[in-house]
């Protein structure tokens, strides 16, 4: 590749979070110049060995920068590698990004990588003369400082699907009136004690998915397990018997727990993914089920509870014990749902020691599922929204055979450097898997907790 000339596609210079958010982030500029400073290389360097939850990313990144450097020279490296792809020839260019002057063009104070990495976009751009610099980063400060340099900058949005969360899927439409009314033409079927509709598709229905339900002010009922271009196949649910579950002794308080408590219980559904407020019942009802399906079904032989902690990764290190012991502390909210489960026993906390000796139930640090595989667990993941995607990835995919894997957040409620409830694993989690037959996203209501958390959740 030549030196860079006024023909060049536009640069695109990566910050550190952008790789610790995404380590494959130097694959997804398509036909353009990745660069990435060596200061940025230096932090990578340094964080590879340090926090648990970003290493991994730090040394997945640096492992593909090596692949792509190859046996290239130190000139080659500075003005561009060809960019080799899986499949098809090569695409866009990676340089390392030094500096090219012996006084630096200085605009901030070099005492901060970040100042030191706008300084030398600045005076990339002043040998670029014309052509795009655009710095690519999550941290929001660091692009306001950018662009006060005359600089470029933009957030990393290769991952995010969707621009508002407002018009993410919540699993189920509510339909005003009767949703009879807005069908022209259905055909009914009786199969094995179930009722099954197969209705033609009309401009008064939402854009609909699969294992998606629809409720109307009729207490109609119906869970989408088939669209067409023309047509829907809908499962009849009782609502009845849908309020009237009941696992480990718990019991639906609304219709959206109980489709909730129904996916949870239902063996052909591999993938349960429930967000909601704080209280809303997420995490009792996945514990309930879970309890459920290994002590009573046998369906499971253990159950994975782990969450994402900010600091965790930290903290978990001199915390005294075992692994099981060091991540009890961060995991109150299940021996807390546990409690609320039994607390019409006579002796709660004897009860909720019996079980937890009883049940099959291990407490993982997220930072170690990495690289094992569960076979017939049911994995317990809290605290989602906490997650990249790049990580809820890494952990989904980590179910073994006869597994199910229960997804719990509140997007309401991220606690993660650089994420937003666009740019967050669980909002990529749901838009991802909205066509999976094998999955169901539901997003639950109200605060059943007290008066005072709903007043909270709503005016705080």
């Amino acid at each position: 590749m030549d030196d860079y000339g006024s023909t060049q596609p536009t640069l695109y210079v990566l910050d550190t979070n952008v790789l610790i958010h995404d380590p494959n982030a130097l694959l997804n500029f398509q036909e353009h110049h990745v660069a990435i400073p060596m200061t940025v290389l230096e932090e990578l360097d340094k964080l590879k060995s340090g926090k648990v939850s970003v290493a991994a990313e730090c040394r997945q990144a640096i492992r593909l920068i090596d692949k792509v450097l190859g046996e290239a020279t130190p000139e080659q490296v500075e003005k561009g590698v060809p960019i080799q792809r899986e499949t098809g020839n090569p695409c866009g260019w990676l340089s390392i990004l030094m500096s090219k002057r012996a006084e630096p063009v200085t605009w901030l104070p070099d005492d901060s990588n970040d100042n030191k990495i706008i300084n030398q976009l600045v005076e990339l751009k002043s040998l670029r003369g014309g052509d795009a610099v655009v710095l690519v980063t999550k941290d929001i400060n660091m692009r306001l400082k950018a662009r006060a340099c005359g600089i470029a900058s933009e957030d990393y949005h290769t991952d995010q699907l969707v621009d508002d969360v407002g018009l993410l899927s919540r699993g189920y439409h509510n339909l005003s009136g009767s949703f009879w009314d807005r069908v022209s033409k259905v055909e009914t079927r009786q199969s094995q004690g179930r009722t099954w509709h197969r209705v033609q598709l009309t401009d008064n229905l939402p854009s609909l998915h699969i294992n998606e339900f629809i409720l109307d002010e009729q207490n109609f009922v119906g869970w989408i397990k088939g669209v067409r271009s023309d047509e829907l196949l809908i499962l009849d649910m009782h609502q009845e018997p849908l309020m009237h579950q009941e696992a480990w002794g718990l019991n639906p308080r609304d219709i959206y727990q109980a489709l909730a408590l129904f996916a949870l219980l239902d063996p052909e559904i591999h993938l349960v993914n429930l967000s909601g407020a704080a209280g809303s019942g997420k995490t009792i009802l996945a514990l309930a089920a879970a309890i459920e399906q290994t002590m009573v079904n046998k369906r499971y032989r253990r159950i994975i509870a782990t969450r994402s902690v900010q600091g965790l990764d930290e903290d978990i290190g001199f915390l005294p014990g075992t692994e099981a012991e060091k991540m009890e502390p961060w995991l109150g909210a299940i021996t807390d749902n546990l409690e609320a489960l039994h607390m019409d026993d006579e002796n709660t906390h004897g009860s909720v020691d019996y079980i937890l000796q009883k049940v099959p139930l291990q407490f993982k640090s997220l930072n170690y599922i990495r690289g094992r595989s569960f076979q017939q667990s049911l994995i317990l993941i809290d605290e989602c929204q906490n997650l990249t995607p790049h990580q809820m990835k890494t952990i989904i995919t980590r179910a073994g055979s006869g597994s199910k894997v229960v997804c719990l957040g509140n997007l309401a409620q991220i606690d993660t450097p650089y994420l937003s409830a666009t740019s967050s694993g669980l909002t990529y989690l749901t838009e991802r898997f909205k066509n999976f037959p094998y999955g169901v996203h539901v997003t639950l209501q109200g605060v059943p907790r007290s008066v005072l958390a709903e007043y909270a959740e709503a005016n705080m």
